[in-house]
């Protein structure tokens, strides 16, 4: 996919049919701007086919809310159990498939890639993730978030910065 100019609004997602942790960034050159974070709680006691058509619906509002210019989101991880993989991946497509559909380029990066931008280290665990993130973007540490649903959007803000860091690079590679 074609890198966008060096103004660029990156929307991270952190994909799950329980919850989708989001995290807006914006970043002008080097600095990047917390921009929100959020998190859909999709109910559980919806079908399959509910789960999925409300994710989308309530995804779609937060693209239209934070107007992103690109989208990066974690890829999944493949677990022991089929059928939870089998499930999260649905719930992956349509998190794909929605900013697709309005034209907006998506990235995808493992959760090791994004945990070693953040943290330096691929394998930290999700409260040195959601510490660093803290760190890199104060207002999200005074956020007001359930705790468990702020470990989603610290994914979420992580996979942003990664795809940031990784933007960066590539224009820098690019430029020669």
């Amino acid at each position: 996919m074609e890198v966008q100019s060096d103004s660029c609004r990156i929307l991270g997602l952190d994909p799950g049919l329980r919850f989708t942790g989001w995290g807006c960034v914006e970043g002008q050159g080097g600095a990047f701007v917390y921009k929100g974070h959020g998190v859909i709680p999709v109910p559980p006691l919806f079908s399959m086919a509910e789960r999925l058509g409300y994710l989308f619906k309530q995804l779609q509002e937060i693209l239209k809310q934070s107007e992103p210019s690109e989208v990066a989101l974690e890829e999944v991880f493949i677990n022991k159990n089929g059928e939870s993989t089998m499930k999260l991946c649905m719930a992956r497509g349509v998190v794909m498939l929605v900013p697709a559909t309005l034209g907006i380029p998506v990235f995808e990066y493992g959760a090791n890639a994004a945990k070693k931008t953040i943290t330096g280290r691929g394998h930290a665990e999700k409260a040195q993730v959601k510490a660093m993130v803290e760190f890199l973007l104060p207002p999200f540490k005074t956020a007001q978030t359930e705790r468990l649903a702020k470990e989603d959007c610290s994914d979420a803000l992580a996979v942003a910065l990664c795809h940031a860091q990784n933007r960066k690079f590539a224009k820098i590679v690019a430029a020669g």
